[in-house]
This record gives structure tokens, sequence and C-alpha cells, in this order.
């Protein structure tokens, strides 16, 4: 492939973001997101990719938006580490499976189910998708200091936002239904649509990734007849994430000896 001066699809260059980036699948959401940095500006804004960078604690930070599902995150992942950063936290929305997740809750990730297909061409189906655990620590303890209601468990990740919403619609939907069920009764949190392809990209790439949602509903409360609200203020698992940030780099500080 040519050399470019700037990567193809974020239009970056090393120096243009930092080694911590947050990433959220909305490019809308990133200037809310720079806000809580200090001395935020805007990088460049391409296709689903709109990059901003400032610091947290005097360290370069960026925030960069992957758009929807694996194929656009892994793009956006691939070509940040090409410009220097190591550390991820991907922060977005999902929707509830399990019972107790409730709409405006947080939802920390240990693990996703790789029901889309992105993570394949990193690493065989047997490799599980699992984010970084200290990375997935500092999440939980952010949220928890925050005093968020938070969860912590495995999250379905999938290709197809409407093969949840209305599985009866596609061909295929006994094999959607059933893999359904199998999520409730396996525990599962939530359901989105990144975090698989970019932990296992992370894991082949050597860097390290996290990922935190908020709960916009959950369909399965729904179901069952219990109270459900409706909320796509994101503000709180934004909150989280960047908190979560500066934890690390505390931590990472810590562990140089600075």
């Amino acid at each position: 492939m040519q050399e470019l001066e700037k990567l193809y699809h974020i239009h970056c260059a090393p120096g243009d973001v930092g080694r911590y980036c947050i990433l959220p699948g909305d490019p809308g959401r990133v200037p809310a997101i720079a806000a809580l940095f200090d001395d935020a500006h805007p990088v460049a804004q391409n296709r689903e990719y709109n990059v901003w960078t400032g610091t947290l604690l005097g360290e370069k930070v960026t925030a960069c938006s992957t758009g929807i599902g694996g194929p656009s995150a892994a793009i956006a992942m691939e070509e940040l580490v090409k410009c220097g950063a190591d550390t991820f936290i991907r922060t977005g929305t999902c929707g509830g499976i399990d019972l107790n997740v409730q709409a405006g809750d947080v939802v920390v990730a240990t693990g996703a189910i790789r029901y889309e297909h992105t993570s394949r061409e990193y690493a065989p189906i047997e490799f599980p998708a699992v984010p970084d655990l200290g990375i997935t620590n500092t999440l939980a303890e952010a949220a928890e200091a925050l005093g968020y209601p938070v969860h912590t468990g495995v999250v379905q990740c999938k290709d197809s936002f409407y093969g949840q919403h209305d599985p009866s619609a596609s061909p295929v939907y006994y094999e959607l239904q059933q893999k359904w069920e199998s999520w409730k009764r396996l525990g599962v949190k939530a359901s989105e649509m990144e975090s698989a392809a970019l932990f296992v990209v992370a894991a082949a790439l050597g860097v390290r990734c996290g990922s935190c949602f908020h709960v916009v509903w959950n369909q399965e409360r729904e179901a069952a007849g219990l109270d459900q609200k409706m909320t796509e203020d994101t503000s709180a698992a934004v909150k989280v994430a960047v908190e979560a940030l500066k934890r690390t780099i505390e931590k990472d500080r810590r562990r140089a000896g600075k």
C-alpha cells in the first residue's frame, strides 16, 4: 500500500493523537467527550471518524468516533495504533438483556460474544473476546466512585441491529431467536455492536481496550411487563470513560515510577 502522509480513513498522522483514546460510535458525541478534556481541539473529520485531541492530567488524549459496527471500529483502532495510541476505552450505547439491567444504568463489559464477523479476520473463533483486565477494573471503579448503577458481565455483539429488534422479518429468524434465548439463559448483560471486534483487534495488535455502555432500554424488561423508560442521555457512560482514563493515566505513572 502506498505510504500516505495521513492515515487513509481517520486522516490523522503520528503526533495528532494521544496514547490514550476514547472511542464512541456516534461522531456527534465526540465534542461532548472532548469538552471534558483540557485544551481540546478538532484534529480531523472524515466519513464516520471525528477526531478531537486534548489533555487529561497533562497527558495527551484523543476522542475518535468509530461509526456503527465492527468493521469501521477495527479500522479506527488499526489507524490510531499506527499514530501511536495504545490504550482504548469504548463508550457507547447498548440494549439490556438481563432483567436487572435497567435503562440509564452503566454496563462494563468483562467479555463479548463474537456474534459478528470482523473479529474472525483477526483470530480463530475459539479465541475469546476479552478486554484488558486493568482497564475493565478501572471502569468499574470509576462507575462506582461516580455513584452510577453499574453491571459487569458479558455483552453480546452482532452485525445486524434489526436482526435483534425484528428477528421475525429475517429469513434466518430461527437462528436469531434461538441464539437470543441462549444469551438470556447465559446471563448476558446487554447487546451492542463493537466490543467483540475491538477486544480481538486489540489482542492482535498488543494494545489495551475496555468498554462501558449506557443502557438505552431493555426489551426483555418490556416483554416481562417491568418498568421501562427509554433514555438516550449517554453522559453517565461518557463520564465513567473519562474518569477511568484519568485513573489509568495515574496508575501508569505510578507503575513507571513517575
